[in-house]
């Protein structure tokens, strides 16, 4: 709202330091930085209401150490992302970026789901909270209207490259994303069925919507699991927007975007700001999640934070870069399904089921060897932050 009323008062009176707002940088700045304090200064006071209403953790025993001590820890702490997040959107961004309009539909319809799940796990001591299948049947609606504005809105182009007499360049529809690592790394989900007869280009959006559902609900699920232990969701997902918020800037400028020889996006720049904010938001989160925790993300995090990544992912076109960027929410869903998988697997070969890891995610497998909490957090971040810099080298590297 902000960048609209000193747009106006730029046009209409020529007021000194307006024009500051037309930048891309100076409001990811202030973004950031009026995201970090809303996330400081109200997150306190959000946990003291959440302790009032009683919104405490219920702990399962699973014999890891320290876990009786957090029994109580407020929970839901993720409602201090979410605001900390949207209220400088609301200020600094563009409302009429279609790329901003989706993850702030984003952040609200994941925080929802969340939201509802963290509920009836506390207030209904329910355990598992909301069901699986209402769970993923919110991230398959999720994905379905990512996908569909994705595929269908006329904003969402990339510019191409026409050369005949003289190059030409113009914006078109596209359901072209980049694979990371090749040198022509362009990719178009439409290839997977126009090599049968190129008028089923108008069906593309029978792989690329079915894709989006599947990255969205993996993604979200993966954030989920990794929120375990102290401080490990809050700063894993720090370290992966602010990668992407690299990538949405780069691709969001034609003279980085073409020195660089990736694909332009026309308006993905828009996103930074959010970005922006979102990271601002986490760190300051991370002030009273890092160890010991004050307050828990719940589900309303983990879940929204993943939902977020995965659109904003989709947005930058680099969803294929995902196993890599998100590196740390792979391995650990991975060592979920090969427990889930080993363990039904032996039960139906010997009658026994067995286990690859002590427990699992991966991160409780490390606690169960005896490993404090804080160094497995430390570790997982520094894996991350491996992650990241193979991610940023993808865009030399091909």
């Amino acid at each position: 709202m902000l960048y609209y009323l000193f747009e106006y008062l730029e046009q209409q009176y020529q007021l000194p330091g307006a024009g500051l707002f037309q930048y891309i940088s100076f409001r990811a700045s202030a973004a950031i930085i009026f995201s970090l304090f809303v996330s400081l200064l109200f997150g306190k006071k959000i946990i003291a209401l959440l302790q009032r209403y009683q919104i405490g953790e219920s702990i399962r025993d699973l014999g890891l150490d320290g876990q009786q001590q957090k029994a109580g820890t407020p929970t839901m702490g993720g409602v201090i992302i979410i605001l900390a997040t949207l209220v400088p959107v609301l200020l600094f961004a563009k409302l009429d970026n279609i790329y901003v309009v989706l993850l702030i539909i984003t952040t609200l319809w994941m925080g929802c789901i969340g939201i509802l799940d963290d509920y009836m796990k506390i207030k209904r001591k329910n355990k598992d909270g909301l069901k699986g299948r209402f769970k993923i049947i919110g991230q398959i609606g999720l994905g379905l209207i990512v996908g569909i504005t994705l595929y269908t809105h006329p904003e969402v182009t990339i510019r191409q490259n026409i050369v005949a007499d003289q190059e030409i360049q113009i914006n078109e529809k596209s359901t072209k994303t980049t694979i990371p690592l090749l040198k022509n790394n362009e990719f178009d989900y439409a290839d997977v069925i126009t090599w049968i007869d190129d008028s089923w280009s108008s069906y593309a959006w029978l792989i690329f919507i079915p894709v989006v559902i599947f990255i969205v609900t993996a993604v979200s699920n993966g954030a989920n699991l990794t929120d375990g232990i102290d401080g490990l969701a809050a700063g894993t997902a720090t370290i992966i927007v602010l990668v992407l918020g690299v990538f949405a800037w780069i691709s969001g400028n034609i003279i980085f975007s073409d020195y660089l020889n990736v694909m332009y996006i026309p308006n993905v720049s828009e996103v930074v700001i959010f970005i922006a904010a979102l990271a601002g938001s986490l760190g300051g989160f991370l002030w009273y999640n890092a160890f010991p925790a004050q307050v828990f993300m719940g589900d309303t995090g983990s879940l929204t934070i993943g939902g977020i990544i995965a659109v904003l992912a989709l947005v930058v076109r680099k969803e294929l870069l995902i196993p890599v960027l998100c590196g740390v929410f792979f391995i650990e869903s991975l060592s979920v399904i090969l427990q889930v998988g080993y363990f039904k697997y032996t039960k139906k070969k010997s009658g026994v089921g067995k286990r690859i890891f002590l427990m699992a995610p991966i991160h409780h497998h490390f606690q169960k060897h005896g490993y404090h909490e804080s160094k497995i957090v430390t570790r997982f971040w520094i894996l991350s932050i491996a992650f990241a810099i193979i991610s940023l080298l993808t865009l030399k590297i091909r």
